[in-house]
C-alpha cells in the first residue's frame, strides 16, 4: 500500500481528534506529505473516523491528481496542498472545528500571546484568515497569504488549521490552540487579557527550540 504508514497515522489520529472533542462528526481534515515521492495522504470526505480504514485514505499530488485509493478525498485538499508548499519542513495538517478557536474565528479575533504556550505555534498570535467559501482554491490562498510564519491559522466564521513535521506535533499545536484560545475567551469574559510583548514571543520560540530531550 502506497504511504502505508502515514495511513496507518492518519487513522490513529483521525480517531484521536474525534474522541479529544477537538471536532465532531464528520467535520475536519487530516493530512500526511512525503517530499520525496510528491504525494499527499488525505482523509476522505464525509466517512466517520471511527469507521475510516487505512485503505480509506486517498493518496494524491499536491496538485490533486488521484494516486491511490478509491474513496473522494477531503474536500479541502486544496487548503493541505497550499500548506505544504509553502512551509517545506511540514510533514502533517490538521485542520479542525474545535470549540474555542472556532469561538474566535467567529469573531474574527486572532488568538493573542496572553500566555508563554502560544509560543509553540512559532509566531506572536495566530491570525485569521478572512471569511471563503469551505472547499475552494481561494480558501486556501487566504489562509497561505495569512498563516505567516507561525504554524497555525484560525479562519474565519470556520475553524482552525495547524501543520508539524509531524503528526503528533500538529496535533499537540492543535491542542495548545484550543488551550489557549479557551484561555483568552474566558479572560475577555472577566475583563481584559495582558498580552506578552513580541520581544518576550521571541525570547520563549527561542526556548522551545531548546526544550525537551
Amino acid at each position: 500500500m502506497i504511504m502505508e504508514k502515514q495511513r496507518l497515522e492518519i487513522v490513529r489520529y483521525g480517531v484521536k481528534l474525534l474522541r479529544s472533542g477537538l471536532t465532531n462528526g464528520t467535520s475536519g481534515n487530516l493530512s500526511m506529505y512525503d517530499p520525496d515521492t510528491g504525494y499527499m495522504a488525505i482523509t476522505p470526505s464525509g466517512i466517520d473516523y471511527e469507521e475510516t480504514r487505512p485503505e480509506d485514505i486517498v493518496v494524491v499530488t499536491l496538485d490533486g491528481d488521484r494516486v491511490d485509493g478509491d474513496r473522494k478525498p477531503s474536500s479541502e485538499l486544496d487548503l493541505h496542498a497550499g500548506l505544504y508548499r509553502i512551509k517545506p519542513y511540514a510533514r502533517a495538517v490538521i485542520h479542525a472545528h474545535s470549540m474555542a478557536c472556532t469561538t474566535l474565528a467567529c469573531l474574527r479575533e486572532p488568538i493573542r500571546p496572553i500566555h508563554f504556550l502560544l509560543a509553540c505555534c512559532g509566531a506572536a498570535e495566530v491570525p485569521v484568515a478572512p471569511y471563503v467559501t469551505f472547499g475552494t482554491k481561494e480558501l486556501a490562498d487566504s489562509v497561505a497569504g495569512t498563516i505567516g510564519d507561525g504554524d497555525a491559522c484560525l479562519m474565519a466564521n470556520h475553524g482552525v488549521i495547524c501543520c508539524g513535521t509531524d503528526m503528533a506535533g500538529a496535533f499537540g499545536l492543535l491542542e495548545t490552540c484550543e488551550w489557549c484560545a479557551e484561555l483568552q475567551w474566558r479572560c475577555e469574559c472577566a475583563g481584559k487579557p495582558a498580552c506578552l510583548s513580541d520581544e518576550e514571543v521571541r525570547k520563549t520560540v527561542a526556548r522551545f527550540s531548546r526544550y525537551g530531550q
